[in-house]
């Protein structure tokens, strides 16, 4: 029986084992993927937005080359604040199940059961994409991740989305060699929120030509060599190798439901827990990092949700 079970070996569920440890817990952090598996997926030469001492935890130092450190140097901190605090991980171990018995828990994993009187559920958001549901979604050429530049050089390349990773995406393949790079975009401009440094630099691509783009625009069939898009135009045939799309990611709400986790009715699908403890409505179950912030992804950052894993202690220690 463990006193807690740490679900999601993102960053801050590395903290989390870290606040436990401090309190000489007996805990284990569980994950289906490898460790900090959300920033293993970022393409390749990612630069985040926050500064390196930002994304530090545990009191481990985060020296990186420049102010905002890259992928690679993330992912070299994160193991080496997992190797200083020697945390209990579980690594490419999915939980496949959640019973609540009593007083505990009893958690179904690839690689057996794990019993704990406590549970932390850190999961983020990475790992569901939103689906396009249109014919020809499922052939290989369709993509809802992005890692690198090379495989789409001199190819016709289509990208869907508006946010901030479809333009990256689009500013890179059209950088890196890509025969032709089209924005398919529902909206009537580039978003808003597109980072105040690169905003400027695609809406020039744009005007000079060099990427296409179609607004209030959505994809309605993906062939072999070409895609079929709609907007109050029409229907228009583009020729196509690949299509890249950028339309974001949802949380893992299915373990939530499971567990009987309250989900408010707002537009968000915010799941309810206590602000000052981040218990949720069912007893020993607890929420930290993103997933709290429901369909608003863009809510809980490392940088912000770090304290979770303090108050999340402080409460489990009380009790």
């Amino acid at each position: 029986m463990k006193d807690l079970i740490i679900i999601g070996a993102g960053p801050i569920g590395l903290a989390c084992g870290i606040e436990a440890d401090k309190s000489n817990l007996d805990y284990l952090i569980i994950d289906k993927g490898m460790l900090v598996n959300s920033i293993f997926n970022y393409p390749v030469n990612t630069t985040f937005f926050s500064t390196s001492d930002k994304l530090e935890i545990g009191d481990i130092p985060f020296i990186s080359h420049n102010v905002k450190p890259t992928r690679t140097e993330a992912l070299e901190y994160y193991r080496r604040v997992c190797d200083t605090w020697k945390l209990k991980v579980s690594l490419y171990n999915e939980v496949t199940k959640i019973v609540q018995k009593g007083k505990y828990f009893e958690l179904k994993t690839s690689e057996g059961i794990f019993n704990s009187k406590k549970i932390i559920i850190c999961t983020g958001f990475y790992d569901i994409p939103y689906m396009l549901n249109i014919p020809g979604e499922d052939k290989d050429k369709v993509l809802h991740y992005y890692n690198e530049s090379h495989p789409y050089y001199k190819m016709d390349i289509a990208i869907v989305g508006a946010g901030n990773s479809a333009v990256d995406v689009a500013l890179d393949t059209f950088r890196k060699g890509a025969k032709s790079v089209t924005m398919i975009i529902r909206e009537k401009e580039i978003g808003k929120n597109i980072k105040y440094w690169v905003r400027p630099d695609i809406i020039n691509r744009i005007e000079s030509n060099e990427i296409n783009v179609y607004y209030e625009s959505v994809i309605t069939k993906i062939k072999d060599k070409l895609i079929i898009i709609k907007n109050k135009e029409g229907s228009i045939e583009i020729k196509n190798d690949f299509v890249l799309a950028m339309t974001g990611y949802q949380p893992n709400y299915e373990i939530l439901e499971n567990l009987g986790v309250e989900i408010l009715k707002d537009e968000f699908k915010t799941p309810f827990y206590n602000e000052k403890t981040m218990e949720t409505n069912v007893k020993g179950v607890f929420l930290a990092g993103v997933i709290c912030g429901g369909l608003k992804t863009n809510k809980w950052f490392i940088e912000n949700s770090r304290d979770h894993a303090e108050k999340i202690i402080s409460q489990i220690t009380k009790t």
